[in-house]
């Protein structure tokens, strides 16, 4: 079989179309998997070759995955909480509130063609939501001064929350330098949209302080959209029957500013993609079973706008050392396992670890973006319909998790904020069909 270019721009416009409901927040922001095989053991693929998502994990892996199309989406139901106790900020409790975020469901597509052009060559393609941050908590929690409750938890005017999703395509080449090793690169090609709501209260706002040195671009602009590149290259060993590795680096993406929220990200609205890179070995103790162990680091609190501190502010909104989300550097660990029941039946589980990125003097921005997850549990399958077929499923439940903090309304005053606390969990449920040729 071969794809028509004209039958490949159209699934790569069917998956863009998907991309305003994007958002994962696992490792991170950062998925805890790419593609559903990786997302059924815990995300480990650097050293597997189960499919055509190599340009998402690593590009080097290609060279073994076959001719190949891989069509995917995922449930995503992340279940986010954001409360306050103990302000004094107006009066006791003034400023207390306990609400749910009402964004609960997203579906996120995932694309992978390969295409053998030797027996040492591919090219191919993947198309994957990269990751995101959305919340959206409901107006009408405080009274910040005298009269009812109607302003939301950041003290702006109606609901609060950010929406930001990205989008990645990226071509791949592999190429096997030798019988058994490979390299691989993909340029990776990224878009990406964002919009914030309810921060009336920083844009300075009447009674509040001057908080940015960009007003009006800090909320309630609608969507902004973003674009860039960079990209990832990776390594493949395949060094017996039994035992393979695998390494891969991604390069930090540079986007392109969001220009209607430059008072709000630090360095005028950018919001870069994070450096990222790892290592994994798989090894099958018999015929029928494979583990696979992955090691990677996503530097995220490299770049400025989510890895600035927050607390206590150093300079207005936007500037280059302005207010971010205090996002740190994160390690992550993934282990999957496989067991190949029959020749039609694959089973696995998996297990993923991530840091959490978010610390307690960073809680009350975080609150827009509580990615503190850290413990994730995997399981799906492989059914093969037939010899050319086959359809895969993969579940993930991210184990509940909290921050508590002091509130950054205690800089207006001892007491004023009290005390905040974030959590969440999450369940993800895919389905993806692939097609060998």
């Amino acid at each position: 079989m071969k794809m028509r270019p004209t039958r490949l721009l159209s699934c790569l416009i069917a998956a863009g179309c998907f991309t305003p409901a994007l958002s994962h927040a696992t490792d991170g922001y950062f998925s805890h998997g790419y593609g559903m095989t990786a997302k059924g053991m815990g995300g480990a693929s650097l050293a597997t070759a189960q499919d055509a998502f190599g340009g998402a994990n690593n590009p080097a892996s290609m060279a073994y995955a076959g001719d190949r199309l891989d069509l995917g989406i995922d449930w995503f139901s992340p279940r986010r909480k954001a409360e306050r106790s103990g302000s004094g900020g107006f009066g006791a409790g003034s400023l207390d509130f306990s609400v749910d975020s009402d964004s609960t469901s997203f579906y996120i597509p995932e694309f992978g063609y390969n295409r053998m052009m030797s027996p040492s060559l591919s090219l191919g393609v993947s198309v994957y939501g990269n990751g995101g941050m959305n919340t959206d908590y409901a107006g009408g929690q405080l009274n910040c001064g005298a009269g009812p409750k109607t302003a939301n938890a950041l003290c702006g005017n109606g609901s609060l929350g950010v929406d930001l999703s990205q989008l990645i395509i990226a071509p791949t080449l592999a190429y096997k330098v030798a019988t058994n090793h490979s390299l691989g690169i993909s340029p990776l090609f990224g878009y990406q949209r964002f919009e914030a709501k309810g921060l009336q209260a920083f844009d300075n706002a009447p009674g509040f302080p001057p908080f940015t040195g960009s007003p009006g671009n800090v909320t309630n602009n609608g969507h902004d959209s973003s674009t860039g590149w960079g990209v990832r290259v990776g390594y493949m060993g395949r060094l017996s029957d039994s035992f393979s590795i695998g390494a891969m680096y991604a390069s930090r993406m540079r986007m392109s500013a969001f220009k209607k929220y430059q008072g709000l990200f630090a360095e005028a609205g950018d919001f870069d993609i994070p450096e990222h890179y790892g290592a994994g070995v798989s090894f099958k103790p018999t015929d029928r079973w494979m583990v696979a162990i992955d090691l990677e680091r996503i530097n995220v609190g490299d770049v400025r706008a989510p890895g600035n501190p927050s607390n206590p502010p150093v300079a207005p909104l936007g500037a280059s050392n302005g207010p971010g989300f205090g996002w740190h550097n994160i390690n992550v660990f993934k282990l999957g396992v496989q067991w190949q029941y029959n020749d039609k039946l694959a089973l696995r589980v998996g297990y993923n670890h991530s840091d959490n990125p978010i610390s307690a003097s960073d809680v009350t921005f975080n609150i827009l973006a509580p990615g503190v997850v850290k413990d994730h549990y995997t399981a799906g399958f492989t059914y093969a319909v037939d010899a050319k077929s086959s359809i895969t499923m993969a579940y993930m439940h991210a184990m509940n998790n909290s921050v508590t903090g002091s509130s950054f309304f205690n800089n207006f005053g001892p007491g004023v904020g009290g005390t905040e606390k974030i959590s969440m969990y999450q369940n993800s449920l895919g389905i993806a069909y692939s097609w060998k040729f």
